[in-house]
């Protein structure tokens, strides 16, 4: 009863005392042109100008440097609990997570999340790039909700997230380090975070370099205890399908804990060439790289496993890594207008191993029938990216101002994968020599290149009344190439032994803006947006078949499997911006509603159930979002966001959701289920908010700073249509932070807390319950829960100089 009080409470709270689309937190001015800018201004460059948040009259939110630091937010994982609209799943360190704007996903949800999603665009300064780059030496993270496809092309189907870095100062010698401690419940280790920022001007006014390096340990709180001890000669379940004894368990099996560690080194750097105020060139460079050795998730109690223990029988080592090298030009022409030039190369490359044997056990494949049957995967994938984008921005006054531009991008996907099955006698009947017991191996080769014009246009009617209009063509091409053996049933151990198999596709198109805002006085403002978003299609990364034997396993995409389509949405909003008692309350709310057309939604192939996505169906996203900062007193400062949302299915498709009958026994058989229209869409709370407030007292030199937020998450449902085809609805909860900290100009010292009471929660899953259960006495460890951070508590020191 006292925790619903407590949620109703928040939820209301928020509600009575103010709305927005992002809450008064960033106080750091924009790097890329001058703009007014006070103590209390927020400037961002989300239009492509520097302008003051509050005269934005789009949906927007940013979080400064001063926020990042105070709540230890360390990636993009961390925003969703300070942004409304925006539901991120922290799946541990081997993915970036998974990240849904306004409900805009159809996909089953994932414990293990996401290493891409062109859905969304994530931003490193001018760069696209899905990644979760740490956030140290960040000047501010802006975040725009809805269709951005006019100025930012790729991937800004639902929206986009920038991270602006601090740019290398000309002027003077900066630095600055850091360093937290911390301890974890669940967690046998410690952990710890230690990074550094230097500026050095090299040349005054001229040249200057920055850079900004760290390391992070973040200690695991997932036990593995039923590993293998050796493959294919153990038992997994050496005492049958409910129950192992500590005999059984000495003789087979073994422990590891706290797999789900994180170590990620970090370090970006610039180097700034200004020729003078009107010509500067920036060339950065950033590299980051993760390993753990397993995932963030339990097995649902299978074989009595706890909250925090997993039930597979391997580890899970994922390895990432991720190189960004850029160049960006600015240039004033004759104040006219400015060229921002910028060329970018990417190259994204993961390492990932994880436990096969309930996939196989779900295919029945009679695997099974060998009682140490256990199997592993193998993968690699790379993504390697090209971008340039040129873009002209007016500067010669007046009541029209215009943008216009070109992009370019090309990517290419290279990813090899094999299932290795130690020791199976199945093995000796196919294809000799075997070395390392390949069951299946499969590579695939893609490109996606995509070319765009684009152009937006401000003319200001009355100093109080603007209308914008902006519209982008777009061309892609997509191809693909692969190949996918199975040696058990004798074909070549590589696939790269037979020729590739693939086809081509590619579509155009035009996206467009509308939008208008009217200040009624210079703190109230009202704006209205009408706009039309899209994703590019492309190629799934599954082996396009060859030749297929009737009755034999195949595991390949049939041609109508290898490529998917682009889908589109169209957002209409309505909001207001306004600062009352002389801006002692800072209120912001909008509404909206999406129409989502050609859903690209997860499937799975015929041949092999493997993971594609497919087109299917429309949608719709309706809902509002709120936040205020209210300063009652000089020194203390309450701040909320509250989100509503109902995205949901609005035309039935027809064999779309696949699941196992009979569910939960075998044999079975995979069938597909209608979706209906009115189904939820999965990944998204439909309620969502925070609280929080901050006191500041002076003491010497400097201030005491106390901080304390609680955030909300609403129930989530993990698939479409979850009542009948066997997914879950996850219940909503809350988590709550603080800190305290004696901040001065030279240096901060404190401790801090997150999920102070230590709350259980599962924040998505992986599969569905109709593969669950027995095949032929083998128990499935399929199902699995993502849960989310337990309590931690640390200390935290900063020094600048």
């Amino acid at each position: 009863m006292t925790r619903k009080m407590f949620r109703n409470t928040l939820l209301g709270a928020t509600m009575l005392m103010g709305f927005g689309t992002g809450p008064a937190f960033a106080q750091d001015s924009a790097q890329e042109s001058e703009a007014p800018n006070s103590a209390d201004t927020i400037v961002v460059t989300a239009t492509r100008r520097a302008t003051s948040l509050q005269d934005v009259p789009i949906n927007i939110s940013a979080i400064g440097a001063d926020e990042l630091a105070k709540q230890r937010i360390d990636d993009v994982r961390d925003i969703s609990d300070f942004t409304p609209g925006i539901t991120i799943v922290d799946t541990g360190p081997s993915s970036t997570g998974s990240i849904v704007l306004r409900g805009l996903n159809a996909s089953d949800s994932s414990a293990t999340g996401d290493s891409f999603d062109n859905a969304l665009g994530i931003y490193l300064g001018e760069v696209p790039l899905y990644y979760d780059f740490k956030l140290i030496d960040i000047a501010r993270v802006e975040v725009l909700l809805g269709p951005q496809g006019t100025l930012y092309g790729l991937g800004t189907l639902a929206g986009a997230i920038r991270n602006i870095p601090n740019r290398p100062n000309l002027d003077r010698f900066e630095g600055e380090v850091h360093g937290r401690f911390y301890a974890k419940q669940h967690s046998g280790d410690l952990g710890y975070q230690a990074d550094a920022v230097i500026n050095i001007p090299i040349i005054k006014d001229h040249l200057a370099f920055r850079s900004a390096t760290g390391y992070y340990f973040d200690p695991g709180f997932i036990d593995y205890p039923l590993l293998v001890q050796r493959p294919g000669i153990s038992l997994p379940q050496p005492n049958g399908p409910n129950f192992v004894t500590p005999a059984g368990y000495a003789a087979n099996l073994r422990r590891e804990n706290d797999v789900n560690f994180e170590k990620t080194i970090t370090t970006r750097n610039q180097l700034l060439y200004q020729a003078s105020e009107d010509f500067k060139v920036i060339l950065t460079y950033a590299f980051q790289q993760t390993k753990t050795d397993g995932g963030q998730y339990n097995s649902d109690g299978v074989f009595g496993t706890g909250r925090y223990q997993s039930a597979v029988r391997f580890l899970e080592p994922v390895k990432r890594r991720a190189h960004l090298a850029s160049v960006e030009i600015n240039a004033n022409l004759g104040n006219i207008a400015d060229l921002v030039a910028t060329t970018a190369y990417t190259d994204v490359k993961n390492n990932t191993s994880s436990d096969i044997t309930d996939l196989l056990l779900d295919l029945d494949y009679g695997y099974e029938s060998f009682p140490a049957f256990a199997g592993f995967n193998q993968n690699q994938n790379r993504r390697k990216q090209f971008n340039q984008e040129i873009r002209f921005v007016s500067r010669h006054g007046g009541p029209f101002n215009w943008v216009l531009g070109g992009f370019y991008n090309e990517q290419r996907l290279d990813s090899f994968g094999r299932e290795r099955l130690p020791n199976h006698p199945f093995i000796a009947f196919g294809t000799q020599p075997n070395p390392d017991e390949v069951e299946y191996a499969a590579f695939t080769r893609s490109k996606v290149t995509e070319k765009a014009i684009f152009g937006e246009g401000t003319f200001r009617i009355t100093p109080e009344w603007q209308v914008t209009a902006g519209a982008r063509y777009y061309d892609y091409t997509s191809s693909i190439a692969g190949r996918a053996v199975l040696p058990i049933l004798g074909d070549p151990i590589s696939p790269f032994d037979l020729p590739p198999a693939g086809g081509d596709a590619g579509a155009n198109g035009w996206v467009w803006k509308f939008n208008s805002s009217y200040n009624f006085t210079p703190d109230i403002m009202l704006y209205a947006t009408y706009s039309k978003g899209y994703r590019v299609g492309g190629p799934n990364s599954v082996a396009p078949c060859g030749p297929l034997v009737p009755g034999q396993q195949a595991v390949c995409a049939l041609p109508e499997e290898e490529q998917f389509l682009p889908d589109t949405t169209k957002n209409i909003e309505i909001g207001v911006r306004a600062q009352l008692f002389n801006r002692m309350l800072t209120v912001n709310a909008n509404a909206f509603t999406i129409d989502w057309d050609g859903i690209q939604v997860g499937s799975a192939t015929i041949n092999g159930v493997v993971g594609i996505t497919v087109n299917g169906g429309k949608g719709k996203a309706e809902g509002f979002e709120t936040s205020f900062q209210l300063r009652p007193v000089p020194r203390v400062s309450i701040q909320g966001t509250y989100a509503y949302l109902d995205a949901r299915l609005t035309q039935d498709v027809p064999a779309l959701i696949a699941v196992n009958s009979p569910a939960g026994i075998y044999p079975s058989r995979p069938i597909r289920l209608d979706a209906l229209a009115g189904d939820r869409l999965p990944g998204s709370a439909r309620n969502s908010g925070s609280l929080g407030a901050t006191y500041t007292a002076p003491l010497g030199e400097g201030s005491i700073v106390a901080d304390w937020t609680a955030t909300y998450r609403g129930s989530v449902v993990t698939r479409i249509g979850w009542d009948r085809a066997f997914g879950d609805k996850l219940p909503g909860f809350t988590t709550h932070r603080a800190s305290v900290f004696y901040d001065t100009e030279k240096f901060s010292i404190g401790v801090f807390a997150g999920n102070i009471f230590d709350k259980y929660a599962v924040g998505s899953v992986s599969n569905d319950r109709s593969r669950v259960g027995l095949n032929d006495g083998v128990r499935l460890r399929y199902f699995r829960q993502n849960v989310i951070n337990p309590r931690t508590f640390g200390i935290e020191a900063r020094f600048k100089y």
